[in-house]
Protein backbone atom coordinates (compact mmCIF):
# COMPACT_ATOMS: atom_id res chain seq x y z
CA UNK A 1 0.00 0.00 0.00
CA UNK A 2 1.65 3.64 -1.01
CA UNK A 3 -0.90 5.60 0.25
CA UNK A 4 -0.89 6.53 4.03
CA UNK A 5 -3.26 4.71 6.07
CA UNK A 6 -3.45 8.03 8.11
CA UNK A 7 -2.02 11.50 7.92
CA UNK A 8 -2.38 14.72 10.12
CA UNK A 9 -5.43 15.66 8.29
CA UNK A 10 -7.66 13.05 9.51
CA UNK A 11 -7.12 13.44 12.61
CA UNK A 12 -8.96 15.56 15.03
CA UNK A 13 -7.34 16.12 18.66
CA UNK A 14 -9.35 17.53 21.57
CA UNK A 15 -12.35 16.87 19.84
CA UNK A 16 -15.65 17.62 21.94
CA UNK A 17 -18.42 15.68 20.68
CA UNK A 18 -21.41 14.91 21.96
CA UNK A 19 -21.97 11.76 21.08
CA UNK A 20 -20.33 8.83 18.96
CA UNK A 21 -22.34 9.71 16.02
CA UNK A 22 -20.82 13.39 16.13
CA UNK A 23 -17.61 11.62 16.13
CA UNK A 24 -18.13 9.52 13.35
CA UNK A 25 -19.75 12.69 11.52
CA UNK A 26 -16.45 14.44 11.97
CA UNK A 27 -14.25 11.80 10.83
CA UNK A 28 -15.91 10.85 8.15
CA UNK A 29 -15.82 14.75 7.21
CA UNK A 30 -11.82 14.99 7.63
CA UNK A 31 -12.06 11.78 5.00
CA UNK A 32 -14.06 12.91 2.06
CA UNK A 33 -12.10 16.56 2.40
CA UNK A 34 -8.75 14.05 1.95
CA UNK A 35 -10.78 12.20 -0.94
CA UNK A 36 -10.52 8.94 0.72
CA UNK A 37 -14.49 9.04 0.73
CA UNK A 38 -16.50 10.18 -2.08
CA UNK A 39 -20.16 11.12 -0.02
CA UNK A 40 -19.72 11.20 3.86
CA UNK A 41 -23.25 11.17 4.34
CA UNK A 42 -23.08 7.28 3.06
CA UNK A 43 -20.26 6.24 4.44
CA UNK A 44 -21.55 7.74 8.15
CA UNK A 45 -24.66 5.22 7.27
CA UNK A 46 -22.65 2.37 6.59
CA UNK A 47 -20.39 2.94 9.52
CA UNK A 48 -24.40 3.48 11.88
CA UNK A 49 -25.04 0.03 9.99
CA UNK A 50 -22.16 -1.66 11.67
CA UNK A 51 -22.53 -0.15 15.16
CA UNK A 52 -26.12 -1.11 15.06
CA UNK A 53 -25.36 -5.06 14.72
CA UNK A 54 -22.61 -4.76 17.65
CA UNK A 55 -20.94 -2.64 19.60
CA UNK A 56 -17.25 -1.61 19.06
CA UNK A 57 -15.96 -0.15 22.21
CA UNK A 58 -12.97 -1.91 23.54
CA UNK A 59 -11.18 -1.68 26.36
CA UNK A 60 -9.43 0.79 27.41
CA UNK A 61 -11.72 3.58 26.80
CA UNK A 62 -10.93 2.86 23.01
CA UNK A 63 -14.07 2.85 20.10
CA UNK A 64 -12.93 1.12 16.91
CA UNK A 65 -16.13 2.17 14.71
CA UNK A 66 -15.63 0.66 10.67
CA UNK A 67 -17.63 0.14 7.54
CA UNK A 68 -16.68 -1.32 4.46
CA UNK A 69 -18.50 0.65 1.69
CA UNK A 70 -18.47 2.17 -2.05
CA UNK A 71 -18.22 5.53 -0.69
CA UNK A 72 -14.40 4.58 0.00
CA UNK A 73 -12.24 4.67 -2.55
CA UNK A 74 -8.26 3.99 -0.40
CA UNK A 75 -8.39 1.95 2.98
CA UNK A 76 -7.82 4.71 5.89
CA UNK A 77 -8.09 5.43 9.41
CA UNK A 78 -9.10 8.12 10.80
CA UNK A 79 -8.51 9.06 14.46
CA UNK A 80 -10.01 11.30 16.99
CA UNK A 81 -8.70 12.04 20.90
CA UNK A 82 -12.33 12.77 23.08
CA UNK A 83 -11.10 13.73 26.05
CA UNK A 84 -14.61 14.22 27.04
CA UNK A 85 -15.29 10.69 26.34
CA UNK A 86 -18.22 9.17 23.87
CA UNK A 87 -19.89 6.08 24.42
CA UNK A 88 -19.45 3.40 22.03
CA UNK A 89 -20.51 0.48 24.87
CA UNK A 90 -16.92 -0.33 25.69
CA UNK A 91 -16.47 -2.51 29.29
CA UNK A 92 -15.23 -0.03 31.01
CA UNK A 93 -17.05 3.32 30.21
CA UNK A 94 -17.05 6.00 27.36
CA UNK A 95 -14.30 5.97 24.61
CA UNK A 96 -11.46 8.73 24.74
CA UNK A 97 -9.62 7.49 21.97
CA UNK A 98 -11.75 6.68 18.37
CA UNK A 99 -10.19 4.84 15.76
CA UNK A 100 -12.63 5.02 12.66
CA UNK A 101 -11.60 2.27 10.09
CA UNK A 102 -12.52 3.10 6.10
CA UNK A 103 -12.69 0.19 3.56
CA UNK A 104 -13.50 -0.10 0.14
CA UNK A 105 -16.54 -2.22 -0.18
CA UNK A 106 -14.66 -4.06 -3.03
CA UNK A 107 -11.55 -6.15 -3.06
CA UNK A 108 -9.72 -7.43 -0.07
CA UNK A 109 -10.90 -6.78 3.48
CA UNK A 110 -8.23 -4.89 4.22
CA UNK A 111 -10.24 -3.49 7.03
CA UNK A 112 -9.68 -6.40 9.15
CA UNK A 113 -5.71 -6.67 8.68
CA UNK A 114 -5.47 -2.84 9.99
CA UNK A 115 -7.75 -3.94 12.51
CA UNK A 116 -6.18 -6.84 13.93
CA UNK A 117 -2.52 -4.39 13.43
CA UNK A 118 -4.08 -1.94 15.64
CA UNK A 119 -6.02 -4.37 18.01
CA UNK A 120 -2.56 -6.11 18.96
CA UNK A 121 -1.07 -2.01 19.74
CA UNK A 122 -4.15 -1.00 21.30
CA UNK A 123 -3.81 -3.48 24.39
CA UNK A 124 -0.55 -1.48 25.41
CA UNK A 125 -1.17 1.26 27.62
CA UNK A 126 2.00 3.19 26.66
CA UNK A 127 0.56 3.13 22.86
CA UNK A 128 -2.94 4.68 23.66
CA UNK A 129 -1.25 6.86 26.20
CA UNK A 130 1.24 8.23 23.59
CA UNK A 131 -1.93 8.80 21.18
CA UNK A 132 -3.95 10.69 24.42
CA UNK A 133 -0.96 13.02 24.94
CA UNK A 134 0.06 13.62 21.58
CA UNK A 135 0.39 17.31 21.07
CA UNK A 136 -1.54 17.68 17.61
CA UNK A 137 -2.34 15.99 14.50
CA UNK A 138 1.39 15.67 13.24
CA UNK A 139 2.28 13.23 16.23
CA UNK A 140 -1.03 11.11 16.54
CA UNK A 141 -0.69 10.40 12.31
CA UNK A 142 3.38 9.79 13.26
CA UNK A 143 2.63 7.52 15.89
CA UNK A 144 -0.11 5.22 14.79
CA UNK A 145 1.57 5.11 11.20
CA UNK A 146 4.45 3.32 12.68
CA UNK A 147 1.89 1.05 14.71
CA UNK A 148 -0.01 -0.22 11.98
CA UNK A 149 2.80 -0.41 8.88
Amino acid sequence: MSENLITADLVAVGLDADGKTAVIETLAQKLAAAGRVTDAAAYVADVQAREAQTSTGMPGNIGLPHAKSAAVTVPSLAVATVPGGVDFGGPDGPATLVFLIAAPAEGANEHLQILAKLARKLVNPAFTGSIRDAADADAVAAIVTEAVS
